[in-house]
């Protein structure tokens, strides 16, 4: 194996300890959520039970512990993204709030004062991947619906891929908002980001990452990228569910209409009118998920002490393996990129004649979970003529021996099948 030392990495993570079906779990299901660490699950878990308050409202000792943990969690994620200033930090709930947060704003600024860079309506484009999460999606879908945008998107290719000839055809003059994903959950593809956020940049559109995928596994730097946007959330980065962040380049976020309204993201109230706090407070309206926040920072604490170029080398080594050993299997087929070239740790595969959901069934009497279904991802099943997929999904603690253990568990299915 590469440098990571997995053996103890597997320690931290005390789940991975406990059998299923009287057999040593195998977990391979971290696209769909990651374990957690004892150090982040120690760190929710101290918040609540030594330092719990609510935040930037009360000058108790315990108000300003929680705040300065609040806020030091904050730090710590721009401090990941590389991002400029800590107030282009703004936390969710997940990555699918934070893409709504952007569609429902980009829709308010139709009356915000202010807020005319960010008008969307009728001759408008808003263009997306056919390889996107159904968060990535719906949002853009609604807008186009509320305002009169017309939705476009970039196919892909037999193998996985964008079609990249389309990348300038689909992005035009008209279009004002490009998402699109760093990292596909369904096909493992990483998308050559950088060339679309140019694109985008050259026609004059907003451009916004889905980096749920990417976050746990490649770097990401926010400066390198040039996007106007990018998200992503913590339960797929080890951290605990409830808690995501939304990155924006400060001068957007500013003049960016709110989404939610309530306590914490005003300036004044009175029974007129009201004014708005500045970023990231204006989009945290209301009693944030503090404990969850604070271990998200010790999450991304941990990622980072492993180091991400550690982690993208061990991620590259299983999925290397799992791609031979899976395609050693007579008439199985893999959808997405056949080899491991600019693709992640996640891999979609059919067997015929097996419906996907009986795979992940046979699999998990073997100890081995691995997820079944469209992924959140229907587009990229119906592109692919597939009801559903099985998929199987690597993380920083997974071992050469549990892809062994996934092929060879695939060949049991096969012969029970046969």
């Amino acid at each position: 194996m590469t440098g990571i030392d997995v053996e103890t990495i597997r320690k931290d993570f005390p789940i991975l300890a406990r059998e299923v079906h009287g057999k040593p779990l195998v977990y391979l299901d971290s696209a769909n959520s990651a374990q957690k660490p004892q150090a982040v699950i120690d760190a929710e878990a101290d918040f609540y039970a030594r330092h719990y308050a609510n935040v930037s409202r009360a000058v108790h000792t315990l108000g300003s512990e929680a705040t300065n943990a609040f806020e030091s969690a904050r730090d710590t994620v721009a401090a990941f993204l590389n991002a400029p200033s800590r107030d282009e930090i703004v936390f969710t709930a997940n990555i699918t709030a934070a893409l709504n947060l952007l569609a429902y704003a980009f829709s308010n600024a139709t009356t915000f004062l202010g807020a005319e860079r960010f008008r969307i309506g009728a001759g408008d484009e808003i263009v997306v991947t056919e390889m996107e999460h159904h968060s990535n999606i719906v949002p853009w879908q609604l807008l186009a619906q509320r305002t009169g945008a017309t939705l476009r998107w970039i196919p892909l290719t037999e193998d996985g891929r964008l079609v990249e000839s389309a990348i300038d055809d689909v992005i035009t003059d008209r279009a004002k908002i490009v998402s699109v994903v760093h990292q596909s959950n369904a096909l493992g593809t990483i998308n050559p980001v950088e060339r679309i956020v140019a694109r985008a940049k050259a026609v004059g559109a907003y451009s916004i990452i889905d980096a749920a995928q990417s976050a746990p596994h490649l770097p990401l730097d926010v400066q390198a990228l040039g996007a106007d946007f990018v998200a992503f959330t913590g339960h797929k980065l080890y951290g605990p569910s409830g808690v995501g962040v939304l990155w924006g380049r400060y001068d957007l976020l500013k003049d960016l209409p709110p989404f939610l309204g309530g306590g914490e993201m005003i300036e004044t109230v009175t029974m007129e009118g009201s004014t708005y706090a500045e970023p990231p407070h204006r989009f945290e309206a209301g009693t944030p998920m503090i404990a969850q926040a604070v271990a998200l920072g010790t999450a991304v604490d941990y990622v980072t002490g492993i180091g991400k170029d550690a982690i993208r080398a061990h991620e590259h080594e299983l999925t290397a393996a799992a791609l031979e050993g899976l395609r050693s299997i007579p008439d199985l087929r893999i959808i997405g990129p056949a080899h491991n070239v600019e693709r992640g740790a996640t891999i979609s595969f059919v067997v015929p004649g097996v419906h996907p959901h009986d795979v992940a069934q046979l699999l998990d009497e073997q100890g081995i979970a691995v997820r079944a279904g469209h992924h959140c991802a229907r587009p990229v099943c119906v592109r692919y003529g597939v009801p559903a997929t099985t998929r199987a999904s690597f993380g920083i603690y997974n071992t050469l021996d549990e892809v062994d253990a996934l092929v060879a568990g695939v060949r049991k299915v096969k012969e029970v099948f046969a």
